[in-house]
């Protein structure tokens, strides 16, 4: 008898502890996140989209077009290829991008292909049903420039440690004579020792 209820005290000593309550930590917006598996995070995407922009802006040829045209540039985002060995959101990228080009002050943006197709069937529903106050479909600013890019990863292992490389290259892309106006890349690598297992 004393053996079984030895059994049971364990199993719900067990219990217990597998049910303990999870902690939430939270992070107020632009907070660096805790890196917790040395794979791609949020803190990555700030890093690497701050930097990539503040040398975009900065290039010559961007500066001289606003010199040349008396007007900044204006610039729409383009895909962000992942050609990297795991799952990243692209889309999560492009969007950091397009903040920062819009915080930089130094570039005009204008909406995606997504946007400018329900912004044009708003137009289009106005143009019929509010033709008094209805915003022309042919005053739309168009984009001199596209940046686009590719997000890269290389893994190099042995054992429990692992060196985690990551690679976003971007160009910014003259849409009229498909010239790249500016190139960068920014790497970002990350040491990982993974704990040893426990017996």
């Amino acid at each position: 008898m004393k053996k079984f209820a030895f059994i049971f005290a364990a199993i719900a000593a067990l219990s217990l502890i597998s049910c303990g309550s999870t902690q939430v930590d939270r992070y107020e917006s632009g907070a660096d996140v805790k890196d917790l598996s040395g794979y791609w995070n949020e803190n990555d995407i700030k890093q690497v989209c701050e930097e990539l922009i503040a040398s975009c802006t900065a290039s010559p040829r961007v500066v001289k077009f606003e010199a040349t045209n008396g007007r900044q540039p204006v610039v729409i985002v383009g895909k962000f290829a992942n050609k990297s060995s795991e799952h990243i959101d692209t889309a999560m990228v492009a969007k950091r991008f397009q903040t920062a080009i819009i915080n930089s002050g130094s570039m005009e943006f204008v909406a995606d292909k997504e946007q400018r197709l329900e912004l044009r069937e708003e137009k289009n529903d106005q143009a019929e049903n509010a033709y008094e106050t209805a915003k022309s479909i042919g005053n739309e600013t168009a984009a001199d420039f596209m940046l686009q890019g590719t997000v890269l990863s290389n893994v190099d292992q042995e054992g429990r440690e692992s060196v985690r490389t990551y690679q976003v290259d971007a160009q910014l892309i003259d849409i009229e004579s498909n010239k790249i106006l500016w190139q960068g890349e920014k790497t970002i690598s990350k040491y990982v020792k993974k704990a040893s297992k426990k017996l």
